[in-house]
């Protein structure tokens, strides 16, 4: 299959991009990772870029699915960010969430980690098929039935989260998921909460659904989280990979704009 990723990341109201993205491949594994610093200018933004450059590195060094390959990636992004807090200064309490997908073109596969709450969905058929499941006070309280996930959304207490890299004291939560099938016309969407959060998953769906386009689905989340958009409103970020049918028996081919 051919596969096509097409990107978005903008610093919203605010005055700086605390936001990153970036993907890898070498024709036959591909790893794509979303992250969102926190922590104030000269630290959020630092954490996100020490988490993308950790991951890319790590897993360009061992590419694979393996679950405790993904997570070993993610705690070695952990350990990275904190070996930098010691420098001081802005950087002592910088953190980031993480979230990264990896592709096995040969067997058609996929599979992520996270820790935090930036997001990775799978889309199959116009349909949600799989996505992660946020870090955050308010997850916890939709598990236990106290919220639906559109209260989560809207919910004061939303942007609280119980797990991001940048702690060695308490050890990130890590979640990783086992390998999927990966189909043509499946679409994989990694985003940070300044998409989600604006726009809600039901939002998304019907955008995607709309559109047989990746740019202009990322144009119109671009246009509608701006149209959502309220004052000092947070950077927001997405990354999507869409899985097209190749155009030759036998072979795989990969678009991958910067």
């Amino acid at each position: 299959m051919d596969i096509e990723i097409v990107t978005l990341s903008k610093q919203g109201g605010r005055s700086y991009n605390e936001d990153v993205f970036g993907h890898w491949n070498d024709g036959r594994y591909v790893a794509c990772v979303v992250a969102d610093g926190a922590g104030g200018h000269g630290g959020g933004d630092v954490a996100a870029a020490i988490a993308r450059s950790s991951v890319l590195e790590g897993f360009a060094a061992n590419p694979g699915l393996d679950a405790g390959l993904l997570h070993r990636l993610i705690a070695r992004a952990n350990l990275d960010i904190v070996a930098r807090q010691a420098e001081g200064g802005k950087l002592a309490a910088m953190r980031s969430t993480v979230v990264l997908a990896a592709v096995d073109l040969h067997e058609n596969q996929i599979a992520w980690a996270h820790s935090g709450d930036s997001r990775a969905y799978l889309f199959r058929s116009g349909a949600p098929v799989a996505r992660t499941v946020d870090h955050s006070l308010v997850q916890q309280m939709v598990a236990g039935g106290m919220l639906d996930e559109e209260g989560a959304r809207l919910h004061p207490q939303r942007n609280m989260l119980l797990s991001a890299l940048g702690s060695i004291e308490e050890q990130p939560e890590i979640a990783v998921a086992a390998p999927m099938p990966l189909m043509a016309g499946d679409v994989l969407l990694l985003c940070t909460d300044g998409v989600w959060e604006p726009l809600g998953d039901e939002r998304l769906l019907e955008m995607l659904r709309a559109t047989n386009s990746a740019s202009r689905w990322v144009e119109e989340i671009d246009r509608q989280v701006r149209a959502n958009a309220k004052p000092s409103y947070d950077n927001y970020t997405a990354l999507t990979l869409w899985a097209h049918p190749d155009d030759a028996d036998g072979e795989v081919t990969q678009r991958l704009p910067p």
